[in-house]
């Protein structure tokens, strides 16, 4: 089978989340990376069913939305639960990652100068929230005894925070042996050390 293609900025951005389930799933990415240049030109955005990047193909089936993909993956690699409960707490927590993820990329491409700070302040009452739900389950992943797309989604976003702010999870020790375990993941560790993945800034701004 062919493997999955994914077409985006080069850039950590929305991407990173699939790159790590992809990779700790064992599975093949081809990347196409667009510069800003080549974006400007408009044909490719013509494409894009919202006007917007990344792009993922899979086969035939034609994917836009970064969430939407992380859904799909997770369906086809047994990431995203046991049963129906499990799949809508992970659908939860999900999209309490997406809420936070909107906040911090407000803070980077609209306010870092002037929001850092405060932002950095409040973390703390954001982080609490999914240290406790995890704290309950007692397995070292949000939702069952096994990893899902949510998981991947939030490892990602810490892995940011602590780019921002080095001490975040130091009061979320639930949250800190997460990001520790899922680092030293075989497969993972050898995404997150590869030089084809550290060159990308986190950002397509600069900032993190």
């Amino acid at each position: 089978m062919a493997p999955y293609t994914l077409t985006y900025f080069a850039v950590k951005g929305r991407c990173s989340a699939l790159k790590i389930l992809l990779a700790d799933q064992g599975q093949q990415l081809k990347e196409n990376l667009v510069t800003f240049d080549d974006w400007m030109k408009g044909d490719l955005k013509k494409c894009c069913v919202f006007g917007q990047l990344p792009k993922f193909e899979d086969g035939d089936l034609v994917l836009f939305q970064s969430n939407a993909m992380l859904r799909h993956l997770g369906r086809k690699h047994g990431a995203y639960g046991k049963n129906d409960s499990e799949a809508a707490l992970i659908d939860m927590m999900n999209d309490g990652v997406e809420d936070l993820r909107l906040k911090y990329l407000k803070m980077i491409y609209q306010e870092y100068e002037t929001g850092k700070e405060a932002y950095i302040k409040d973390l703390p009452n954001h982080l609490s929230k999914f240290g406790a739900f995890m704290a309950k389950n007692k397995s070292g992943f949000l939702v069952g005894d096994k990893i899902s797309f949510a998981d991947y989604n939030l490892f990602d976003l810490l892995l940011n925070h602590k780019v921002l702010s080095p001490t975040c999870l130091d009061a979320f020790p639930t949250l800190k042996a997460f990001v520790d375990t899922l680092s030293a993941r075989p497969k993972i560790k050898a995404l997150l050390e590869s030089d084809d993945f550290k060159k990308l800034p986190i950002n397509g701004n600069g900032k993190q």
